[in-house]
């Protein structure tokens, strides 16, 4: 085979590589054409979902419905001819067909009649939604073992339409009689779902709080095309299973606090045993002398709660103490404890203590653990570095995963970027470097990796910064964990925000932020998690004009009665974006019995004067980038500076 091995041209090898994939004229036209067609196909539907926080019920019926785009679908191919219940019906179906049939069937209402029907309606909702796709990919979105049949199902072309539809009709009864309708519907609603969402963002914040971030996290690893925006509570996760002892603690605490211990005790096989054992035989339970030496339920702790609380100040007083840059000094408050007093004596005031239950708590190193404490954490640590659960997980949020995000004209971080007052990037000194806006961004992201591959102090440490440090990206505000734990004085829990908050209110901000990522000051838009919007209060989760939105997806049930709402997904469609107002969710059962769905308020904030393309979008970029290749090795081909290849 001709070749052109000894070239020192870098395009022309390049060229020569190309030319071992499209080897002759025919090859390489063929596959301009097909791009060149991609390019005007409808850019796929993008879903963004923020704040999921464990709720797992909730999030997947989230990914069954698309936050409404099934429903949508629905309504608009069967207005005419089904009625509203038997709308929902389907949405049912598609949503859990599984359980859905095994009700049917209980019921004796699964006829052979039925599922005639039923299989025709949903081919019809599939042909629907792959018009905005090429058959190819269509083809590789279905389950194998039905691919063909699925395939012919699908297409069908005017001039034929009465000699297929009896084709198609035939097909679907022997489906029927060879007793395959059940895996045959469960194939096309996934295909369907499939089909509704092309691309999903989850902009942070996937653990804590709710019990089952464990089977969220393996809903996602299964699905077919997803990034995320590592939120404060993934990174503490992170940070304790890259070898963390202080990101550790943190999670353990976060997990008592919310009565979750079953993610790690059960999920993920971290025994709780030895720290609850020397938490009840070191601590008072239901107890706490106030400063008046009257003994009482002040402080509202389990002794589990008192103990790994003390333990993770401690190892937090030795992070902040090694990193004096990070200028969190005052947050070092154990050693202002005065528990004679039951005070801690802060600047020139005495703040009253909800306890004085501090019996690990030494005096002349008040940060340093009991060998106690430090046995509890040497197991704990042993067991996270076991757990090959919490592993995949985590190498999943980081191979899918990053601090920030730009795409399709849009900037997703799950919190802020650090600002001054006066509307400037904060700038933050770590390791003798002054780092702000993408700066500090690339920082940040590259010091995680090197904590989940290096393990080394500093990238450790670094992790519980970003899970709650003075100038995080990913936190956007000063934590007054302790003060929340032991203070009586709650004018002593504000935690101020980061002025990005307040500053993104106004457009010029957005777009000052939107050209420091690089991306069109007037077309982009800045999308964030973190902060539950209020709706109740009457705010907005589209703010300066279009430029921000904020979705914290709001599933933590905790929010519900704060926000009104069961929070927020955003969808990006080929007419614009639009975000997705939902009222909290009862359960599935619910919706298996009932036929009820996340009901939510639709607000398409931004249409386009024309239908969105692939051609419009990043992998449009992508396409024009690779058709200028081929169209140079086409040309190469017939002048003769490359020769075709033997076939």
């Amino acid at each position: 085979m001709p070749s052109r091995r000894g070239t020192t041209d870098p395009n022309l090898k390049y060229l020569e590589l190309l030319s071992e994939k499209f080897p002759t004229t025919q090859s390489v036209f063929t596959e301009i054409i097909n791009l060149e067609a991609i390019l005007n196909l409808p850019k796929g539907t993008e879903h963004f979902v923020s704040d999921i926080h464990g709720e797992y019920e909730a999030f997947e019926h989230i990914l069954n419905n698309c936050s409404g785009v099934i429903r949508e679908r629905v309504q608009e191919t069967f207005r005419l001819e089904l009625t509203t219940d038997e709308q929902a019906d389907l949405c049912t179906l598609i949503y859990y067909p599984e359980e859905k049939l095994r009700r049917l069937r209980r019921a004796g209402t699964a006829t052979d009649e039925w599922y005639a029907i039923t299989l025709m309606r949903l081919v019809r909702l599939a042909r629907r939604l792959s018009g905005g796709y090429t058959r190819s990919k269509v083809r590789k979105a279905m389950p194998v073992e039905y691919a063909y049949i699925i395939d012919e199902l699908l297409h069908i072309s005017p001039d034929e339409r009465e000699q297929r539809l009896a084709y198609h009709q035939r097909i679907i009864d022997t489906i029927i009689d060879t007793g395959s309708a059940d895996d045959f519907i469960v194939s096309l609603s996934a295909l369907i779902k499939r089909l509704a969402v092309d691309h999903m963002h989850v902009v942070g914040d996937i653990f804590d709080r709710g019990p089952h971030a464990d089977r969220i996290l393996d809903r996602l690893m299964a699905y077919h095309s997803i990034d995320v925006q590592w939120g404060n509570h993934d990174i503490v996760w992170m940070g304790a299973a890259a070898g963390s002892p202080v990101c550790l603690a943190a999670v353990i605490r976060n997990n008592v606090r919310y009565e979750a211990l079953q993610i790690l005790e059960s999920a993920y096989g971290i025994s709780l045993r030895e720290l609850q054992s020397f938490a009840e035989r070191t601590y008072c339970t239901d107890a706490g002398d106030g400063a008046d030496g009257t003994s009482g339920t002040r402080d509202g702790m389990t002794p589990m709660e008192k103990a790994i609380s003390v333990i993770m100040f401690k190892l937090e007083g030795q992070t902040i103490m090694r990193h004096p840059n990070w200028q969190m000094d005052d947050r070092l408050l154990l050693d202002k404890l005065d528990l004679s007093r039951g005070v801690a004596h802060v600047g020139d005031r005495d703040y009253e203590l909800t306890t004085t239950d501090f019996p690990t708590l030494d005096p002349a190193d008040p940060y340093a653990l009991s060998s106690e404490e430090s046995e509890v954490m040497d197991d704990l640590m042993y067991a996270v570095r076991a757990s090959d659960h919490l592993r995949r997980h985590i190498d999943f949020l980081y191979e899918h995963g990053s601090a920030y995000l730009v795409c399709n004209d849009n900037l997703l971080f799950h919190a802020c970027v650090p600002m001054n007052e006066d509307g400037t990037f904060c700038p933050v000194n770590h390791q003798g470097h002054m780092l702000a806006g993408r700066e500090y961004y690339d920082y940040a992201d590259r010091l995680a990796r090197r904590a989940w591959h290096n393990h080394d102090q500093v990238s450790l440490d670094w992790m519980w910064y970003l899970w709650c440090g003075r100038y995080s990206p990913l936190s956007g505000r000063l934590v007054k964990t302790f003060e929340r734990t032991y203070f009586v004085d709650k004018s002593t829990w504000e935690e101020p925000r980061d002025p990005y908050y307040s500053l993104t209110d106004d457009p010029e901000a957005c777009r000052r932020v939107l050209g420091e990522f690089g991306l069109d000051p007037e077309r982009g838009h800045i999308i964030n998690g973190h902060t539950p919007v209020h709706a109740s209060r009457g705010e907005s989760p589209v703010r300066a004009g279009g430029h921000l939105v904020v979705i914290d997806g709001g599933f933590c049930q905790a929010y519900h009665a704060k926000t009104g709402i069961a929070g927020y997904t955003l969808i990006a469609d080929p007419q614009g974006m639009r975000i997705k107002a939902h009222r909290p969710f009862g359960t599935i059962r619910d919706v298996l019995d009932l036929n009820t769905d996340i009901m939510s308020d639709d607000d398409r904030f931004e249409v386009t004067t024309q239908p969105i393309t692939v051609g419009d979008t990043d992998t449009g970029a992508e396409i024009r980038s690779q058709v200028a290749d081929l169209r140079a090795l086409l040309d190469a081909y017939r002048t003769g500076e490359l020769p075709e290849r033997s076939v």
